[in-house]
């Protein structure tokens, strides 16, 4: 490596530079708006992922004669919420073998499923070079692992040449809906190309809704008035509520996203008879024309609103904008019959334990040929024509 790189550590990423590290993010193969440098700052800055939470921030810069050449998002995490990776099985057994897991290294957006670039960097040169920090960041403080989630194609394929370092590849299954080329020139059209019994069945669930009274309302940026702001971070801690658990965003968080990414939000509110009763929140990444699904909340349960506050209305809003995709988010079979696909997602591991590594290796080849295996009873399924 060069000796004019400087490699820093940063416990506090509002401090980075977000000009260079937005520069960095718009270079790599699959940007989104969550790795963008006001969203991670948000993230701190409104005291979602702070060490009180505990998402100790670490992120890595390297810098080249002054230059930010490449970076990553880190976190000293004391737990495994918020990750959607789930490595609770592996945490158990350290501790049942009078060892600490905890704190591991985590290279991801917290709270956020969202496959995409993690390792910011000009080359993939530098690309191994982050991972190689990450490794003696976490040696040099007697850490238990490091953790890269939700990686990229290109991410993935360094994590794979550096299995002689110990770093371990993992899947996990999404459900995305893709456009069509040539593009679905309505929601109807896309309907059209289902299988008669799914197509019969979202026509009833959208008839339900309506038959309730219901209508949605879209706005998106600055058209988005803190008053639906308001309202959905009412529904959204609603939502926790509802399940019993406390919701990871605050309002400063949303806030902040109000006044630094507006363009990147798009809003849906279901209201019936002049008040509002419900609204989801999608993310948009307009460059790449691709949607991410990712919060919702009622004050009423209504039957079916979920489904067409969640899917239905950001998929006729994707084909009446041209957008070739929308991600659905972590887990849930059920897309499937929504139009949504499997798709396979990636994480990288290393564990600095020999013994627990192969261990942890020797089951990740098996659940790696479930997952496969998976997919294709998924395909199988297809609820396409």
């Amino acid at each position: 490596m060069s000796k004019d790189y400087v490699i820093r550590v940063h416990d506090d990423p509002c401090r980075i530079d977000g000009a260079a590290w937005n520069r960095l993010l718009s270079q790599q193969s699959t940007p989104t708006p969550f790795m963008q440098h006001e969203y991670l700052s948000a993230l701190h800055a409104a005291d979602c992922a702070t060490e009180r939470t505990g998402w100790l921030p670490q992120f890595l810069t390297i810098e080249e004669h002054g230059e930010l050449v490449a970076a990553c998002p880190a976190y000293l995490k004391y737990h495994s919420y918020g990750e959607y990776v789930f490595d609770w099985a592996w945490a158990d057994a350290y501790q049942r073998h009078g060892l600490n897991y905890y704190p591991k290294l985590l290279n991801a957006v917290p709270f956020t499923p969202v496959p995409g670039s993690r390792l910011l960097a000009r080359d993939d040169t530098l690309r191994k070079v982050l991972l190689q920090a990450m490794n003696h960041l976490a040696a040099d403080a007697k850490l238990s692992s490091v953790h890269a989630l939700f990686i990229d194609a290109k991410e993935r394929d360094l994590a794979a040449d550096a299995s002689g370092a110990g770093w371990m590849l993992r899947s996990t299954v999404q459900f995305h809906w893709e456009n069509r080329d040539p593009a679905y020139a309505d929601f109807a059209e896309f309907l059209a190309g289902m299988q008669r019994e799914k197509r019969k069945k979202i026509a009833q669930e959208r008839r339900r809704v309506a038959d309730a009274g219901i209508h949605f309302i879209c706005q998106s940026g600055n058209d988005i008035a803190v008053d639906d702001w308001d309202f959905f971070c009412r529904c959204y801690t609603l939502t926790y509520r509802a399940h019993h658990s406390t919701p990871y965003l605050t309002r400063e968080f949303f806030a902040r996203m109000a006044d630094s990414m507006a363009d990147n939000w798009l809003m849906f509110t279901a209201w019936r008879g002049g008040q509002r009763i419900a609204s989801s929140l999608i993310a948009l990444q307009p460059e790449q024309g691709i949607a991410y699904g990712r919060y919702w909340g009622a004050i009423e349960a209504v039957p079916c609103l979920h489904f067409d506050a969640c899917y239905y209305q950001p998929l006729a809003w994707c084909i009446a904008n041209g957008y070739r995709r929308f991600e659905g988010g972590a887990q849930g079979e059920h897309k499937m019959a929504r139009g949504l696909m499997p798709v396979q997602t990636h994480s990288a591991h290393w564990l600095a334990h020999p013994q627990f590594s192969q261990a942890v290796g020797d089951f990740l080849a098996r659940e790696g040929a479930g997952i496969a295996n998976y997919i294709d009873e998924l395909n199988d399924r297809r609820p396409f024509r």
